[in-house]
């Protein structure tokens, strides 16, 4: 990305044209304990939309004169923007998805990231937070079939990896699928891509293409030109508890530790004995190229979950054909359950999450070193501190505050038995040597150390 900056000046597109003086305040800039400083950062963001760097660090560094303001005036509201990318911008005039993108970011920052706005002291209320918050996003829609397929995998892939990624879309599009990711970049878009063209060609004129972030994250991973339904939510947990409500099949690309995270949390929760009936259609699936790295996701999984575990998913290698039909089926056993069951299709009640994956994790040097790696618990309850640990390496890996906290303190350590710190150690030296920690050319200086 090139420095070339950008002041313009732009209406609301579609929403948020009236906002109350209180909204109003929480973002400007001079007004203390507001918003201002988290608006900021999310919006930089999306006006980077197609930023191929991970540094969520340095992106808020190379624009550090980057500056959005709110300009309140009779007939309405105007947001004005200075020192912003110019990518964002044709003939000095803001692309019209990246403006979307730019009040879903105002949207969601004055509605969802006020902790007194939801309380979250049990299970309950942590679910019902997020339902409120994909509800005033529009994204729980009624009347509608279930067809949101939810596609994890990293930010930095091989490029047969990611082809691979938009064939599967592809595929996945013709049979009238729509694609939820993590917005970002690599196996994130692939997908979305891929659909684009089969839904054409199907003339599915709504696809939908919806992006679940959060602010730690969205720095490191702009949100990719193809997303047109964006949330912003509060924190990880949340944004994880969004996917697994909304989506109504899932797949796992290659990816690394924050794919590692994601995988153990949905692990986690499917092995709930209270979630057992629940239909929940999951695929890991890579080019030929990948069946190495899904048989290390798939051994550390065994020996650390053990078989129950392996036995919530399916792995198909290199048949993007086979992986949207089992998506399909999968998806229409969803539908049947649900109706037989009465519970909504467009948010899945029923599924159990235990408080544990709710509560938000703080990963710093103390929480990290505290964390419980160890076999003397419910294997559920150890794919939350196995989560947990991933997360943290991620924060250290991409994300601005984490980064600086490596920086001040040195590397996070993790503990536990030799058991699991063992094929951990192993699972994370092979996304080393995949170039799958950073992107490829940028030098890895791992942010953790193994403590057996």
């Amino acid at each position: 990305m090139n420095n070339k900056v950008v002041d313009s000046r732009i209406s609301p597109v579609g929403h948020l044209d009236a906002l109350s003086r209180g909204e109003i305040n929480k973002l400007l800039k001079n007004n203390q304990g507001n918003l201002y400083q988290l608006f900021r950062s999310c919006a930089l963001a999306v006006l980077a939309s197609g930023n191929y760097s991970d540094d969520g660090k340095a992106l808020l560094e190379q624009y550090k004169d980057f500056d959005i303001q709110l300009l309140v005036q009779e007939r309405g509201i105007k947001l004005e923007v200075m020192g912003a990318p110019a990518e964002a911008f044709v003939d000095g005039v803001m692309i019209n998805g990246i403006a979307e993108l730019l009040f879903s970011v105002m949207r969601d920052i004055l509605y969802g990231h006020e902790k007194q706005s939801f309380p979250c002291a049990n299970s309950e209320q942590a679910t019902d937070a997020v339902f409120k918050i994909l509800r005033n996003a529009k994204l729980i829609r009624p009347n509608i079939e279930p067809n949101v397929v939810v596609c994890w995998g990293g930010h930095s892939i091989r490029r047969e990896e990611y082809n691979y990624t938009k064939k599967v879309g592809y595929e996945l599009g013709l049979r009238g699928l729509d694609i939820c990711t993590g917005c970002g970049p690599g196996a994130m878009k692939g997908p979305m891509k891929g659909a684009t063209i089969s839904h054409a060609k199907q003339r599915h004129t709504d696809g939908r293409y919806i992006g679940l972030t959060e602010p730690g994250i969205i720095a490191a991973e702009s949100p990719n030109p193809i997303v047109n339904e964006l949330v912003i939510l509060p924190d990880i947990e949340k944004r994880l508890e969004a996917f697994v409500r909304v989506g109504h099949g899932f797949i796992v690309f290659p990816g690394g530790a924050g794919t590692a995270e994601e995988i153990l949390y949905l692990l986690g929760i499917l092995l709930d004995p209270a979630n057992e009936p629940i239909p929940f259609p999951l695929v890991f699936t890579g080019p030929e190229s990948a069946r190495e790295y899904f048989q290390q996701i798939d051994d550390f999984i065994g020996i650390t979950l053990g078989e129950k575990a392996q036995h919530r998913y399916q792995i198909i290698i290199d048949d993007q054909q086979q992986v949207a039909a089992t998506m399909r089926q999968g998806i229409n056993d969803v539908r049947a359950f649900r109706k037989r069951e009465a519970d909504a299709y467009n948010f899945n009640w029923l599924l159990r999450i235990d408080h544990d994956f709710q509560q938000p994790f703080e990963p710093d040097h103390q929480n990290m070193a505290e964390l419980k790696l160890n076999k003397d618990q419910p294997a559920h309850k150890l794919a939350a501190d196995l989560r947990r640990a991933f997360s943290g390496i991620v924060a250290g890996n991409v994300k601005d505050q984490g980064i600086r906290a490596i920086e001040q303190h040195g590397p996070f350590k993790l503990q536990g038995d030799t058991a699991i710190m063992e094929p951990m150690d192993k699972l994370l030296q092979s996304f080393v040597e995949q170039q799958r920690m950073k992107l490829p050319g940028t030098e890895y200086h791992p942010c953790y150390q193994l403590v057996k």
